[in-house]
């Protein structure tokens, strides 16, 4: 389990409408259908992983990458953890 490629969906789903990526994870839609699609290989993800943080840039860089190692590490995004903690 520990070898799992872990998503990069840091639950702040909304994509913008002019570059048409998430501005959570940076992943196009049919990105995110390519990640819960059972016959894509680990390589193609973490090639998809270098390709969305190449396009992050300032706050959004920053903010993906402390969510996403919180995800690994603890198994829930720090956005979701916040949003469970607040209802």
């Amino acid at each position: 389990m520990s070898n799992k490629i872990i998503s990069p969906c840091i639950s702040i789903c909304k994509t913008d409408p002019v570059t048409g990526y998430c501005y959570g994870c940076a992943r196009t839609n049919e990105e995110k259908k390519s990640w819960k699609d059972i016959n894509t290989n680990d390589a193609w993800k973490n090639k998809n992983l270098e390709i969305i943080i190449a396009r992050m840039k300032g706050w959004q860089l920053d903010t993906f990458k402390e969510s996403y190692q919180h995800k690994i590490e603890q198994g829930i995004s720090l956005f979701k953890k916040n949003n469970l903690k607040n209802s």
